[in-house]
């Protein structure tokens, strides 16, 4: 990670989020601020941050509807903020992909706390012991949602990666159009089997073009297979 980590507080009470402002950049953060959910989202997939915290009760669009669109394209961190403090709120932010959870009232300390821990999580785990699946030259990290073309970074969305993910590491096994959909996009998914194929040529231009190489094959009638 290079400069000072910056974190995107989204927060409409200006009393909190104030505090929290001045206590992350006492600790070395940079740090932005926003009041409004929709304007919060488009921040959010338009600017580049290291972690998001994300009040859910926000003008406009709640934190828990930004947290499940945001996860649609990217896996930036997201620790939630609230006042709700019930089991089925947590599970229901953890389970749209939220990577924490803080109740109010809370310390700044304890908040500072769980952004260093995301943070030396993504960035202190050793290339060697990472968990990677590979084919050909391209290697993916799932733990940090990165790939790697012959060495080189490709920018994936959330969903681009999920879905090559599941063909890496089920080679060399055909997969269905309806075992991807289940799979990547979920059992409640209720489009038709043609946003598969989008997707393919979507990492077939971005991943093997890139590289010359082809390893994402279709069978005709079927589905799809990654082959080294």
């Amino acid at each position: 990670m290079e400069g000072k980590p910056k974190i995107f507080i989204v927060e409409d009470e200006r009393q909190i989020a104030r505090f929290l402002q001045i206590d992350l950049e006492k600790e070395g953060f940079d740090t932005a601020i926003e009041k409004n959910g929709r304007r919060a989202y488009e921040r959010i997939i338009q600017e580049k941050y290291d972690v998001v915290l994300l009040d859910v009760m926000l003008p406009d669009m709640d934190g828990m509807e930004i947290c499940r669109r945001v996860r649609e394209i990217s896996d930036v961190p997201i620790i939630m903020l609230t006042a709700r403090d019930n089991v089925k709120d947590k599970v229901n932010g953890l389970d749209l992909g939220a990577n924490d959870y803080v109740t109010k009232p809370f310390s700044t300390e304890e908040v500072i706390a769980r952004i260093r821990g995301i943070l030396r999580r993504r960035n202190e785990v050793p290339r060697n012991e990472e968990n990677r699946l590979v084919v050909g030259g391209i290697i993916l990290y799932p733990d940090r949602y990165e790939v790697r073309a012959n060495g080189e970074l490709v920018e994936l969305t959330h969903r681009e990666f999920e879905l090559l993910q599941y063909l890496v590491a089920n080679k060399p096994n055909v997969l269905t159009r309806d075992q991807i959909l289940q799979k990547v996009w979920g059992y409640d998914f209720l489009g038709n089997t043609n946003v598969v194929d989008v997707y393919i040529s979507y990492l077939r231009s971005k991943v093997e073009d890139k590289i010359n190489e082809k390893h994402i094959h279709t069978i005709r009638g079927v589905g799809y297979a990654c082959r080294d």
